[in-house]
């Protein structure tokens, strides 16, 4: 189907983000594949089409009704993650999946088992993309734009569906966190939006981490080892220190749900300095005030042992909670969770145990849950959507743009 064939096509780009990136886009191959949807948005009929330099791109599919109707937003991120290669994807799509370990490379002896991925067992009998076990499949968030664009195109043929005036967008950069930095809220002119960047079909999200990354810089004092004693002070051990202070409890690996943690990402030194890298996340607003002081109080103390100035950490906050921000216009949930169900999906409201752009355009004056895209295990080699999913998100995409407009027409 065509759906299928636009994905496939999309996952033949490879848009991998990157850290060290020093434009935006972080990496000139990103504007390669926006230029060429920037092309198929024209070919599909949508007007306004405007690519701009740093890799956002706007269209818009006009009204087909003339009443009132609040012009509506659909966002996906062009970039896939930098924690695994999508370079030269070779996608295959396993048809009426019977529930046993999909051999990805025989070779290689890369599989993918529901003994690992139980979530497979899910979709038995559907037909599921995967990999060939050497890169990641893309899905995250190609499925997105590709569910978009077909939306868009469905709406075309379809005019006996009414609607409003739509805007999509696709932006780079959103697995390093800059996605929404240069996102032209004002230019995308919507009075809500969707990012379909979520996971499993029928999940609907609009709670997200309140987000800050963490710098510790410990300062030591190296001194030859032969006559170090009482004058030494090794940075590293300093920093050791520090990490076996942190709540062994709070972390990624010990929580779930609505739990928040640190993450230590990173650690490099020597005995002069070490620097160690964290995240800190929370849902709840005050803990996640509560954990920023809590890492100044640690370095306190440690000065306290060590000498003034031994320890500095410098917070950086990344994005906020949503639900801040979309609970006053609650309508824009009910419409999408409507929309997901008369798809054909059983809509499963749930808080994002990361963030998203529509976290941050929340923040920019633009509410914006977020909507499945079907992927699963995502940023790996065992990626996989079902097409199924992809094809309940596009018509999720077609009926919150025709819910919104017959929403309006009864109010009128």
């Amino acid at each position: 189907m065509e759906l299928v064939a636009r994905f496939l096509k999309y996952v033949g780009f490879d848009t991998q983000s990157s850290e060290e990136g020093q434009g935006c886009p972080s990496t000139e191959k990103q504007m390669v594949f926006a230029r060429y949807l920037a092309e198929e948005l024209k070919e599909a009929g949508l007007e306004e089409v405007e690519l701009d330099g740093h890799g956002y791109l706007y269209a818009t599919l006009p009204a087909n009704t003339e009443e009132d109707v609040p012009t509506v937003g659909f966002i996906a991120h062009i970039d896939t993650s930098p924690d695994c290669s999508g370079k030269d994807v070779k996608p295959r799509i396993v048809e009426h999946y019977d529930g046993g370990d999909i051999v990805l490379s025989a070779e290689d002896g890369i599989v993918t088992s529901p003994k690992h991925f139980p979530e497979l067992l899910d979709h038995v009998g559907e037909d599921l993309i995967v990999t060939d076990g050497h890169t990641l499949l893309g899905a995250d968030d190609k499925a997105g734009i590709a569910e978009i664009v077909q939306a868009m195109v469905y709406l075309r043929e379809h005019p006996e569906i009414r609607h409003g005036k739509i805007r999509v967008a696709f932006n780079p950069d959103e697995e390093i966190g800059m996605g929404a930095h240069l996102f032209d809220v004002e230019k995308f002119g919507c009075v809500w939006a969707y990012t379909m960047d979520g996971g499993e079909v029928g999940e609907l999200e609009f709670e997200n981490f309140n987000a800050a990354s963490a710098k510790v810089t410990v300062k030591g004092l190296n001194v030859h080892p032969g006559y170090a004693k009482g004058k030494m002070l090794n940075a590293m051990r300093v920093a050791a220190d520090f990490i076996g202070r942190m709540p062994a409890g709070e972390t990624p690996e010990t929580t779930e749900g609505y739990e928040g943690f640190y993450h230590l990402t990173g650690m490099k030194g020597s005995v002069e300095e070490a620097v160690l890298s964290y995240i800190i996340r929370d849902h709840d607003r005050g803990k996640f005030e509560e954990r920023k002081a809590f890492m100044q109080q640690l370095a306190g103390m440690l000065n306290a042992e060590y000498g003034a100035g031994t320890v500095v950490v410098e917070t950086k906050d990344q994005y906020y909670n949503m639900r801040e921000k979309v609970e006053p216009m609650m309508h824009i949930i009910d419409i999408a969770r409507q929309a997901i169900e008369e798809a054909g999906a059983k809509c499963r409201v749930k808080a994002i145990r990361g963030g998203t752009d529509g976290a941050q355009l929340s923040f920019k004056g633009l509410p914006c849950p977020n909507i499945f895209a079907g992927g699963l295990n995502f940023h790996g080699r065992n990626e996989f959507v079902p097409v199924q999913s992809m094809e309940k998100a596009m018509m999720t995409v077609v009926k919150i743009a025709e819910l919104t407009a017959a929403r309006y027409r009864k109010e009128d």
